[in-house]
């Protein structure tokens, strides 16, 4: 509908979805609005900042590296994608942003950062192809800045399922 093509075909039911069938580009895609999580401490900004411009980084998929911070230059320089796709991505990464924020700010929530992963039709097309929710998402109630995502859990705050839940209702009524 906002013109970011993907790989979703079709819900069966609660469990179970139809996806096109991807070659995953080996790219984390994240886009931060506000200093939150690795950022902080990596850049040693205080949580909570917010960014005069929405900052795109990418991460190297692989476990065995623990995704690396990369730059497109790498990307390029080890044959993970080409410009072409790279332009793509970001293209899409920041549409994507500007999709998410007014939907969730529309439900009283702030769009702190989100991840996301982008895949390769047979044809060589970039779609997005990755799921968008509390568990690859920063999400902070836009009144109070309660966290509604995986910090609840990563920080051992509890009530992440009711977060969650919280996050669903505003969404979906």
């Amino acid at each position: 509908k906002e013109g970011i093509p993907t790989h979703y075909v079709q819900e069966i039911n609660d469990r179970d979805t139809f996806v096109k069938k991807v070659e995953i580009v080996p790219l984390e895609v994240i886009i931060r609005n506000v200093a939150a999580g690795h950022f902080t401490l990596r850049m040693g900004v205080p949580e909570g900042t917010e960014f005069k411009t929405p900052i795109l980084e990418f991460s190297y998929k692989n476990d065995d590296l623990h995704d690396p911070f990369i730059n497109h230059y790498y990307a390029l320089a080890l044959g993970l994608a080409t410009q072409e796709e790279i332009d793509t991505i970001t293209k899409y990464a920041f549409k994507i942003n500007e999709v998410l924020k007014k939907i969730l700010l529309d439900a009283n929530i702030r769009l702190i950062d989100f991840k996301v992963e982008f895949g390769r039709l047979s044809d060589g097309t970039i779609i997005l192809a990755d799921e968008i929710s509390p568990d690859t998402c920063r999400f902070w109630d836009a009144t109070t800045g309660a966290h509604l995502d995986k910090d609840l859990f990563r920080r051992n705050l509890g009530g992440e399922a009711d977060a969650y839940q919280e996050v669903m209702k505003r969404l979906l009524g």
